[in-house]
Formats: C-alpha cells, sequence, structure tokens
C-alpha cells in the first residue's frame, strides 16, 4: 500500500524522534516517550494511506469521491447532495466520481467547525471542485472539520479527469460533498458506509 505525500513529514518526524529517544535515553522515561513518538508515527502511516481502488463502475454510474458515512442526502437549488463524513480512520484522499472537465477550483477560506453541524458546508474551510461531465455538472466539496485544518487540491483548472482518478486529500477528520443534477436516480441512504472508487453513489439519468 502507497502513502500519500502529504503524510511523508507526519510520520518520519515522530518515528525519527522515538527512535533517537530509544537510542540514547536512559530509563523508563524515555522509553515511554520513544513509545509514543513511534506510535503516533504509525497512526500517520495509517492515516495517509493510498489504497489502490479499481473502478468497477458502469458508465452512467457515480462512484464516491472517498470513504466515510452518509450524513445526509438533500435536494437543494435543483441538485441533489449527498455529504459524507469522514472519520480519522477513513481514507482520507478524494476522486473523481465521473469523467468530465474541471471546469474551476476555488479555494475558500473559513472555519474549522465539527463536520456534523448543520453549517460545517457553509462556513467551514473548503476546495469547491466543478466537474463539468456529458450527464451535467458535478461539484465536489473538500470540507474541513475539527480536526482537519488543510483542504489540498491536486488538480488545476481545465485538467480531464477520469472517474477514480485522485484530485486531492484533506488532513484529517472532515466531510465530503457531492452536487448532481436533480434527475439523479440515488443509491445510497443515510448511515450507509461508503468506499471511494467502490461503492457507487447514484446513476445519472
Amino acid at each position: 500500500m502507497s502513502l500519500a505525500k502529504e503524510g511523508f513529514a507526519f510520520i518520519l518526524i515522530p518515528a525519527v524522534i522515538g527512535i533517537l529517544f530509544f537510542l540514547i535515553g536512559r530509563g523508563p522515561v524515555p522509553i515511554a516517550l520513544g513509545s509514543v513518538c513511534v506510535c503516533l508515527g504509525l497512526f500517520f502511516a495509517f492515516f495517509f494511506r493510498d489504497p489502490a481502488r479499481d473502478v468497477t463502475a458502469k458508465e452512467n454510474e457515480l462512484v464516491s469521491p472517498g470513504d466515510g458515512k452518509v450524513m445526509e442526502i438533500v435536494e437543494e437549488n435543483g441538485e441533489k447532495i449527498i455529504r459524507i463524513f469522514l472519520s480519522v480512520f477513513d481514507v482520507h484522499i478524494q476522486r473523481a466520481p465521473f469523467d468530465g472537465t474541471l471546469a474551476k477550483v476555488e479555494y475558500r477560506p473559513g472555519r474549522c467547525l465539527p463536520a456534523y453541524k448543520p453549517e460545517a458546508h457553509i462556513l467551514n474551510e473548503q476546495n469547491v471542485f466543478y466537474i463539468d461531465t456529458k450527464k451535467g455538472r458535478i461539484t465536489v466539496k473538500q470540507i474541513a472539520g475539527i480536526l482537519a485544518r488543510r483542504v489540498v487540491s491536486w488538480k488545476k483548472d481545465g485538467d480531464i479527469l477520469k472517474k477514480g482518478e485522485k484530485i486531492g486529500i484533506i488532513k484529517f477528520g472532515s466531510q465530503v460533498d457531492v452536487h448532481m443534477p436533480v434527475t439523479a436516480e440515488i443509491r445510497v441512504k443515510q448511515g450507509d458506509k461508503v468506499a471511494g472508487n467502490t461503492s457507487v453513489l447514484a446513476e445519472l439519468k
């Protein structure tokens, strides 16, 4: 399993400090501190994991852009929206849910409210990916949470995206929203666990 490049510093720094405690420390305190640092490095390695995911969805099926739990499914302003909560134990890499052209990536500075708060998707820091597809516009929002302090985009305006292609990462617990045309047939329900690339969220008509 590979790791997201954003995680290397988080993994190496505590791991190296922990090893130094083991090598030069004497007594139970350095050993305890070394153990904590190594465990922290292992946790970051787990958090920044990047598992290989094959797309098996059919052509008109929209896949989940990431791992997590479906918090809410709503219809607003002529769109259907699926909101997905990512805990610190979920894979935090986001992927393109459908083939298309990235019309624009818009960064919106904001707060870091807990993702479960209703206003989080409006007030929190986020990256908004506007993807034009043959079935209409799909919008993916990376939304920071109370632990997430940074949303990272790996794409730029005008990029051609393939379903399942990696587009960015959110550092620590957070939220991802997917906006789609109102004609989409939703395939999930509130409370469902979903996985990036492998879970079908909807069929686009």
